[in-house]
């Protein structure tokens, strides 16, 4: 019973913060709900080993990522975008903005994408970032210029240098 209630502590102190890393990973709440509850499942299966560990919210910010990319790579998620956007709310100039940085975003190799989140919305090191994704510091390094570089060219020319 304890076990189960620290995990039911866990899920209410991280739930939203999961859940919108997931979202600017993949750009879709539903497809955020998805992960989140993935995660949280497999998070459960592996709650007695999981709850020892030192850096709990690197390893369910892990799984969160490998969900992501594993849901990526099943042929049928390779849909096509629209130009159509369906019922926008009025538009301001700061909705503009974050919906450009989105639609960015979403175009960004998944990698790039992944390496922009942990860095900027998880606040996470150079190397924690590394460890995350199973890569050396360098790569996230380059990654995240490149990225940051297309981000930039995107919002400046209003159609990205994608590399």
């Amino acid at each position: 019973m304890a076990t189960e209630q620290a995990y039911r502590e866990y899920v209410a102190a991280n739930l939203n913060r999961l859940r919108r890393t997931a979202y600017l990973l993949c750009g879709d709440w539903h497809l955020a709900d998805d992960l989140t509850s993935t995660v949280l499942v497999k998070l459960l299966r592996h709650w007695k080993r999981a709850s020892q560990m030192e850096h709990l919210d690197a390893y369910a910010r892990r799984m969160l990522m490998s969900a992501w990319l594993d849901e990526r790579r099943r042929p049928w998620r390779r849909e096509s975008s629209t130009d159509l956007l369906p019922d926008r709310p009025a538009a301001g100039a700061d909705t503009d903005q974050r919906l450009d940085v989105l639609s960015l975003l979403a175009r960004l190799p998944p990698r790039r994408r992944a390496v922009l989140v942990l860095r900027y919305f998880c606040d996470l090191s150079v190397e924690e970032t590394a460890q995350a994704l199973g890569c050396s510091e360098g790569t996230i390094k380059s990654h995240t210029a490149r990225a940051l570089e297309s981000l930039r060219a995107g919002l400046n020319e209003g159609d990205p240098l994608w590399i």
